[in-house]
């Protein structure tokens, strides 16, 4: 019998999955990946998602101690300082994170309010790193290739995957992204298939690949060994290479990739209110040279 628990939520605006991992026998408990709800086009902010995660530690009589990012998501906003402030916990995320706030921090003009040595979390994981959570641990698992702060987290028989792997039926993450690499994603999807085919692997998103008409979100490390359409047993690392590079070059940028990103560096933080009282996110803009100029 397993001494935790766990419970999924699916965002469908998103394509998003977050976890809350439970000890059974403390009732302490981990959420991974939340989602706070964003609306591009009007610029509103809420919180079902968020609420939803909520009402079931509510409901389990739960106490949170962590909210764990995978990495610093392109295509939502984290709800963890939300989370965080009604219901407690730590936050934490993969020490590369440091790496990525340097880049993007670049790329939005962040001053000096903005830091970029990670102390916006509560916690940066090495790899190796063990989360006590109750009686059960929690090992993190570095796996840079999609973004360099990538960590997967170990649990027993189960492994949260972020966005390194998807279903086996949809394969790989993009790695087109800053500092992202396609080696290092070979390299890292290689960990995580040395573990026992038995493993439950829990996907960060799901998009439906073709011919399949529900969300999945669980698989194991046996299938994607053998059935994943992009790195199964027998793929070399120059043909992933070149199948990954060929395949980003001609992906669109995320929806939310300039708003979210920006949030999630700071570890859910909004921008500062301004003198209205209200919140304003940053886009840089990429002005190209018109016919006349």
């Amino acid at each position: 019998m397993s001494s935790f628990d766990i419970h999924s939520f699916f965002d469908e605006i998103t394509n998003t999955v977050t976890y809350v991992v439970s000890d059974i026998a403390t009732k302490h408990c981990a959420v991974i990946d939340p989602v706070l709800d964003f609306s591009a086009p009007s610029g509103n902010i809420s919180h079902h998602n968020a609420d939803r995660v909520i009402e079931y530690l509510d409901q389990h009589n739960l106490e949170l101690k962590w909210i764990l990012e995978t990495h610093a998501h392109a295509d939502h906003l984290s709800a963890s300082q939300y989370i965080k402030q009604h219901r407690g916990g730590q936050i934490g995320i993969g020490e590369h994170i440091q790496e990525v706030q340097r880049v993007f921090k670049g790329i939005y003009n962040f001053g000096d309010e903005v830091a970029s040595d990670g102390s916006q979390f509560d916690h940066l994981f090495a790899e190796g790193d063990r989360i006590v959570l109750g009686e059960t641990n929690i090992s993190v698992m570095h796996t840079p290739g999609h973004t360099p702060a990538c960590v997967c987290y170990c649990v027993g028989d189960a492994i949260f995957v972020g966005d390194t792997l998807f279903m086996p039926d949809f394969g790989t993450a993009r790695t087109d992204f800053p500092s992202g690499s396609a080696e290092q994603l070979f390299q890292s999807i290689q960990k995580i298939l040395a573990l026992p085919d038995e493993t439950r692997v829990f996907v960060g998103h799901d998009y439906k690949a073709p011919n399949r008409d529900v969300y999945q979100w669980q698989t194991t490390v046996g299938e994607q060994k053998h059935q994943n359409v992009h790195v199964k047993l027998g793929t070399t690392e120059q043909e992933f290479v070149e199948f990954r590079n060929t395949r980003d070059a001609g992906l669109d940028v995320p929806k939310l990739l300039l708003p979210s990103i920006q949030v999630n560096i700071q570890a859910g933080h909004l921008p500062e209110p301004e003198s209205n009282q209200t919140h304003y996110l940053k886009i840089p803009l990429q002005i190209k040279a018109g016919r006349y100029d």
